[in-house]
C-alpha cells in the first residue's frame, strides 16, 4: 500500500482529499501485482488520479462505496458497463459488449484506455498451448482492440498487442521471424552506427539543438504484414530496422529531410508526409526510405517532440472529463468517426455492427480533394458515391456522376490518393439505388442511403411492420390487441432503443429487427404479469346450446366452432372457448400454453356435448426407421384391433420417423397387446404409452 501511495503521489501530487479517497479504497481491497502493472500503464498513458480510483473500484468489485466525487462515480459506472472477467463471447454477445464499450467510450475516453490496459495485461499473460477461451480472446484483440489502439494513436499498445497475437496465434511464424532477425543483428547494428553518424553530421550542419536520434527494431507483426501483403519471403525483406529523428519544430523536420535526401538516394514511392496529411488518429511524422551503404533499404522517421508524444502515448485525455463544459477540441475531431458509427448503429444487427466497426478500424486511409482544395479522408476502396455523401446527404442522394482529375467517371469508380473529385448532381434524380449499398465503403454513406429509404418509405414500413407483427401473433393463436398493448410494448422499446411504437413497427417493416425478436420479448413481459390463468368469464345471460361439432358453448347456436391448431383438442379432453373476431369460437385445451396470452374477458366456457364418455385417450409414441410400408402396417394394426384413432401425427428426422397416435381406450390393459404387436415390427426402435 505504501509503495502504491508513493507512486500515485509522485505522479499526481495528491492533495488531502485524494489521499482520503485512495486510503478508503485501499482499506477495502487487497492490492495484487496485476493492479500495480496496470496502474503503471494508466499513468504512462496520461490518465488521471480518478481513472486509477475507478479501475481499483471496478477491478476489485467494490459495491456501494461511499465516494462523493461525481467524476469518479460517473467514470466508475461507465467502466462497470464494459468491464468483464470473461473475454470470450459468441458473436451476439461480442457485438453487445463492444457496443457498450464504444458507447461508454463516447461518454468518456478514459474508459476505453483503461480497458485497453487491462486487455494488454491479459494478452501478456497468455500461455501456450492456448485454451479455447484464450484463442477467442486473442482473435478479438487482433480484430478489434489492436486496430482500435492504432486509431486512438496508442501505437505502443497497438504494436505490443499485434506482436502478442502473432506470438500466440502463429507461434511457428513468430519463432522463425525471431531467429532470422537475430541472424542479422550484427550487420544491422553496424549499419545503424554508420547511419547515425551521418545523421549527427546533418544536425550539426543545420545547427539544431536538442535533437534525439534513435534506432528501433521493427515489430515482428509489422514484418509479417509485409511478408503476407506483398507475398515476399523474409529473406528479401531488408528494412528490418528504422531510425527516428526527433526535433523541435516542423521547419526542422523538413530541413533534416532535405539534407538526408541530399546524402542518400530515397526509394521511389516510399516518401509519406503525415505532417501535412495526418493519419486519422492524429499521427504526424515524415517517413522516407533510403538506400544505405550496404545497398539495403532503411526507413527514417522525422518528427517533433510533440508529435512523438502523441504517437507513443495517444490522445491527451487531460480535458476529456465533462463534455458539456468544454469546447470542441482536436480530440473531438479525431473521434468523430466513432461517434458517427454509434449514432447510426441502433438499427444494425450484430453482424452488421461488427462489420461496420471492422471496416472503420481496419481500412487503410486515402486523402482526396474537392476542386476548391479541401482535403477529405476515406478508407481504401471508397468510391465517388462515398465522396458525394461526405460533402452532404443531398449531394449523395442526387448524385448522377462524377469527375476525377477532370475526367468523367461512373459513380462506382474507386478513389485514389490525391485525386481531385467533383460530383455531378441532378434534381430530376429519383435518389439512390439499393445497389449502392453494395458499392459504398463508408458506414456514413451506407447510413445515409438507408436513412433515405427509411424516410421515403416510413409510413409504408410502419403499416407493413404492424401487419407483420399481427400475423406473427395470430400464428401463435394469440391476441394482437393484448400483446401490442402499451404496457407490454414499453419494455420492448427500451430494450431495442426505440422512442415510439411507430419506430418499432417501421424497423420490423424495414427488416432491421425481426418479428420473432419482438414477439419473444412481448411474451416474456406478458408472462411476468399473467403467470396465473384468470378464471374463465361465464356469460350467464346466454343459453347453452349444442352445435354440430359436439361442443357446448355459452353462445349463439349458430356460432361457428373451430379447433385451435396449437393444441388440437380431442373428445374427452378439458376444453375452453375463445371468441375470435369474425371467426366464431376457437376451442383450446384448458392446459394449452397459449391460453394465457389470450384476452381473458373473451374466454368462454366450453365442454363436450357427449357427457356419457366412458373411455379415455391414450397417446402412443413410436420411433422407427423409415420404410415405405411402415405407416400402412401401423394403421392396419390399429384397425385390426378395433382401436379408434382420434389423432395421428408424424415427423421425419434424418432416416427416422416419429409417430404420435391418439386412440380411445376403455382401460390401461387394452394397450398391452397393441404395444406388443408394434414392437415386433422390424424397423421399430421405441414404443411409449402415455
Amino acid at each position: 500500500m505504501k509503495n502504491l501511495l508513493e507512486i500515485l503521489n509522485n505522479s499526481f501530487n495528491l492533495n488531502d482529499e485524494n489521499i482520503n479517497i485512495i486510503n478508503f479504497i485501499l482499506n477495502n481491497i487487497s492490492i495484487k501485482e496485476k493492479d500495480f502493472l496496470i496502474i503503471e500503464n494508466l499513468i504512462k498513458y496520461k490518465l488521471d488520479f480518478n481513472s486509477v480510483c475507478a479501475y481499483l473500484i471496478v477491478e476489485n468489485k467494490l459495491k456501494n462505496i461511499e465516494i462523493k466525487d461525481e467524476d469518479i462515480i460517473s467514470l466508475t459506472q461507465n467502466l462497470y458497463n464494459v468491464h468483464s472477467d470473461n473475454f470470450s463471447f459468441n458473436k451476439q454477445e461480442e457485438s453487445e459488449v463492444l457496443r457498450k464499450q464504444f458507447i461508454a467510450m463516447c461518454n468518456d475516453i478514459r474508459v476505453i484506455i483503461i480497458h485497453l490496459c487491462i486487455v494488454l495485461y491479459e494478452a501478456q499473460n497468455c500461455n501456450l498451448p492456448l485454451s479455447d477461451k484464450q484463442k477467442d480472446f486473442l482473435l478479438t484483440v487482433r480484430n478489434i482492440y489492436a486496430p482500435l489502439s492504432e486509431r486512438l494513436g496508442l501505437n505502443k499498445i497497438k504494436s505490443e498487442l499485434e506482436d502478442l497475437c502473432l506470438k500466440f496465434l502463429n507461434p511457428d511464424i513468430f519463432r522463425e521471424l525471431e531467429q532470422n532477425v537475430l541472424l542479422k543483428k550484427e550487420e544491422n547494428e553496424n549499419q545503424i552506427e554508420l547511419t547515425k553518424n551521418k545523421l549527427e553530421n546533418i544536425i550539426s550542419e543545420l545547427k539544431l539543438n536538442n535533437v534525439t536520434i534513435m534506432a528501433r527494431q521493427k515489430h515482428f507483426s509489422s514484418i509479417y504484414k509485409k511478408i503476407t501483403s506483398k507475398a515476399v519471403p523474409l529473406a528479401k525483406i531488408y528494412d528490418l530496422i528504422a531510425m527516428r529523428v526527433i526535433v523541435n519544430t516542423i521547419e526542422d523536420c523538413y530541413a533534416v529531410l532535405g539534407k538526408i535526401h541530399g546524402i542518400y538516394k530515397p526509394m521511389e514511392g516510399r516518401f509519406k508526409d503525415y505532417i501535412a496529411n495526418p493519419k486519422p488518429n492524429g499521427y504526424q511524422s515524415l517517413h522516407t526510405t533510403i538506400i544505405t551503404e550496404n545497398d539495403r533499404p532503411m526507413e527514417i522517421q522525422i518528427r517533433t517532440y510533440e508529435m512523438h508524444k502523441t504517437s507513443e502515448f495517444g490522445v491527451d485525455v487531460a480535458h476529456w472529463i465533462y463534455k458539456e463544459k468544454r469546447k470542441t477540441t482536436d480530440l473531438d475531431k479525431k473521434l468523430a468517426w466513432l461517434r458517427e458509427i454509434m449514432d447510426n448503429s441502433s438499427n444494425l444487427n450484430s453482424e452488421e455492427f461488427i462489420s461496420t466497426l471492422k471496416t472503420n478500424l481496419y481500412s487503410g486511409r486515402i486523402f482526396v480533394q474537392t476542386p476548391k482544395g479541401k482535403v477529405l479522408e476515406f478508407p481504401e476502396g471508397a468510391c465517388v458515391i462515398d465522396f458525394a455523401y461526405a460533402i452532404h446527404s443531398d449531394i449523395g442522394n442526387f448524385c448522377v456522376g462524377g469527375k476525377i482529375n477532370n475526367k468523367m467517371v461512373p459513380i462506382s469508380t474507386k478513389l485514389s490518393n490525391n485525386d481531385i473529385v467533383e460530383i455531378i448532381t441532378s434534381q430530376t434524380s429519383k435518389g439512390p439505388s439499393r445497389d449502392w449499398l453494395n458499392i459504398v465503403k463508408t458506414s456514413e454513406s451506407r447510413d445515409k442511403i438507408n436513412a433515405f429509404f427509411k424516410k421515403q418509405l416510413k409510413d409504408e414500413n410502419i403499416k407493413n411492420g404492424k401487419q407483420i407483427m399481427e400475423i406473427a401473433i395470430k400464428n401463435k393463436a394469440l391476441s394482437p390487441a393484448t400483446l401490442l398493448d402499451e404496457e407490454y410494448l414499453q419494455p420492448v422499446l427500451y430494450k431495442y432503443a426505440f422512442n415510439s411504437s411507430d419506430e418499432l413497427f417501421a424497423a420490423v417493416g424495414y427488416g432491421s429487427i425481426t418479428s420473432t425478436q419482438v414477439l419473444n420479448k412481448l411474451m416474456q413481459e406478458y408472462d411476468k404479469k399473467q403467470s396465473i390463468l384468470r378464471p374463465a368469464k361465464v356469460l350467464t345471460s346466454l343459453v347453452v346450446k349444442k352445435n354440430k361439432d359436439g361442443v357446448l358453448v355459452d353462445g349463439d347456436s349458430g356460432m361457428m366452432i373451430r379447433f385451435a391448431g396449437c393444441c388440437a383438442p380431442i373428445l374427452g379432453e378439458n376444453i375452453i372457448g375463445y371468441i375470435s373476431r369474425g371467426r366464431g369460437v376457437t376451442i383450446h385445451k384448458c392446459d394449452c400454453n397459449n391460453v394465457q396470452y389470450l384476452e381473458q374477458e373473451r374466454l368462454i366456457k366450453a365442454e363436450w356435448a357427449d357427457k356419457s364418455v366412458t373411455y379415455k385417450i391414450a397417446t402412443i409414441n413410436i420411433v422407427a426407421m423409415q420404410t415405405d410400408d411402415f405407416i400402412a402396417k401401423l394403421t392396419f394394426a390399429f384397425a385390426n384391433l378395433h382401436y379408434s384413432i382420434v389423432a395421428f401425427e408424424t415427423r421425419n428426422i434424418a432416416d427416422k420417423i416419429n409417430c404420435s397416435v391418439k386412440i380411445k381406450i376403455n382401460n390401461d390393459n387394452n394397450t398391452n397387446k397393441l404395444v406388443k404387436i408394434i414392437k415386433e415390427f422390424d424397423n421399430v426402435l421405441e414404443v411409449d404409452v402415455k
